[in-house]
């Protein structure tokens, strides 16, 4: 009897949660908006420290792994973190410094351009006889220039306040993501320095408050995540290094201007799923095409070329191998992830399915130990 009064409870506290939702969903997404935002540095500073994580476990193995003195082991997880991030602003800082000065040098050149591009059109007009023409037609169409220059000094005038507000906006966001970034390296950096402790105090909390089944279901689902998500980002990484390189190879090969910054860029954009490679092929166009047109537009057909090489073939093979994803689900993975939440759902997609995926597979062979042997049996037979 009092086992279904538990029940009974449990269902209607269920149920009366379910009736919240269908009645207030504005209220309640706004308010989930707005704790994410408070939280959103804590939640970044997890996953920053999650992914510092994988390159400072190899780096702690190789400083002085055997080593004796207490100095060193005490120096081992400082010393680690801050070359793990310098490994990574170094790689950033660079990448940038090869494409930033080059793209600065093209855009000088592009506008300093424009004159000299004015200057002969206006004289290839007058060699035509094109400019008696335009004129005529500028006066047929009996446009009022008083009325058009005053409206266009009242937009001036009326969007000088929007401007200055949009400025503000802008420095006011700029501003609290800077502060928003070093919370969440500082709680980052927290996290790696006592990841043990952080570990016991979490295992303690999860033991004295579930049900010890239900804890070790959630440890093995867990476990399981934290291989696909690892595997994942190595995967990701290794597959922006591999289109890099072959962007840079084949710029040579084709003899295309700034092979190596082009193909650095593009490399670090590959880390953000099908855009990033798009990003870092407009800057690449838009540095070319200073140097030559016809080049850029051959470029362009060297991208999609190599985007088609690397959405079909490289990545499938790259970070589904890594996953033990097969490539038609990682395709389907990031077409989905897209859909749902743009982006970020592109970044989660493929772990995410690979997760469900190991997951469904493992329960698969639980459920039919006994139907192996015998197909191996017949096979046999």
């Amino acid at each position: 009897m009092q086992l279904n009064k538990k029940r009974l409870l449990q269902v209607a506290i269920l149920l009366g949660l379910f009736l919240i939702v269908l009645i207030y969903p504005k209220q309640i997404y706004a308010a989930f908006t707005n704790v994410v935002g408070v939280v959103l540095p804590l939640i970044l500073g997890g996953v920053l420290a999650y992914v510092l994580n994988l390159l400072c476990v190899p780096l702690e193995k190789w400083y002085f792994p055997h080593t004796q003195k207490r100095w060193l082991q005490k120096s081992r997880r400082p010393v680690v973190i801050v070359v793990s991030l310098m490994i990574i602003i170094a790689v950033i800082f660079g990448v940038f410094q090869l494409v930033i000065p080059k793209f600065a040098t093209a855009l000088t050149d592009f506008f300093g351009s424009l004159p000299a591009l004015a200057t002969t059109t206006v004289n290839w007009l007058k060699d035509t006889d094109q400019m008696p023409m335009i004129t005529k037609q500028l006066e047929s169409l009996n446009i009022d220039w008083a009325s058009i220059q005053s409206k266009a000094m009242q937009y001036f005038t009326s969007g000088v306040s929007g401007v200055f507000d949009s400025a503000f906006k802008i420095f006011g966001n700029i501003t609290k993501g800077v502060v928003n970034f070093f919370l969440a390296l500082t709680f980052a950096i927290y996290i790696l320095g006592s990841k043990e402790r952080l570990g016991k105090n979490v295992r303690r909390v999860s033991r004295a408050f579930i049900p010890r089944r239900v804890l070790s279901k959630i440890r093995y689902v867990l476990h399981v995540a934290n291989q696909m998500f690892s595997s994942f980002i190595v995967g990701q990484v290794t597959e922006a290094f591999v289109l890099g390189t072959l962007c840079v190879l084949g710029m040579w090969l084709f003899r295309f201007p700034y092979a190596l910054p082009i193909g650095a860029f593009i490399g670090i954009m590959a880390l953000i799923p099908i855009f990033g490679a798009w990003i870092g092929a407009a800057v690449g166009f838009l540095l070319i095409v200073v140097d030559s047109p016809l080049k850029a537009f051959l470029f362009i057909v060297f991208i999609l070329v190599l985007q088609q090489l690397e959405n079909n073939l490289i990545y499938p093979r790259v970070v589904g191998t890594s996953i033990g994803l097969p490539g038609i689900w990682v395709l389907a993975a990031i077409t989905i992830g897209s859909g749902v939440a743009g982006i970020l759902g592109m970044l989660l997609g493929v772990p995410l399915a690979a997760t469900l995926y190991q997951l469904l597979r493992n329960a698969t062979n639980k459920r039919l130990p006994v139907a192996q042997p015998k197909k191996q049996e017949k096979a046999e037979s």
